[in-house]
């Protein structure tokens, strides 16, 4: 299982539009994606991330050698700000099934 987050600086005035494009692009997800998540920052509001869990480092590198700009990227862009993207293996998982 990978992880990777986007964080950007996102102008208060452009919040809006992130949620919309956002909702919009998880209707159908890409393949290997098991879950996403939009975060918005409490400390600095200002700070927002997209964080997505693969299946795979191997399901997040198909998407990479597509060539195409990745989604999450291009939401960012939409609302004004230039996303900084870091990859993490995850090392342990805990969740509670309900």
């Amino acid at each position: 299982m990978v992880i990777t987050i986007l964080q950007a600086q996102v102008a208060p005035d452009q919040w809006k539009t992130l949620e919309r494009v956002y909702q919009q692009a998880i209707t159908e997800l890409d393949r290997g994606i098991e879950q996403t998540f939009l975060l918005h920052g409490f400390a600095d509001a200002t700070l927002w991330q997209i964080v997505t869990v693969w299946q795979s480092r191997e399901a997040l590198d198909e998407m990479r050698r597509s060539g195409e700009t990745p989604r999450g990227v291009l939401m960012f862009r939409a609302a004004g700000a230039e996303p900084v993207l870091s990859v993490f293996d995850v090392a342990a998982h805990a969740s509670v099934s309900g």
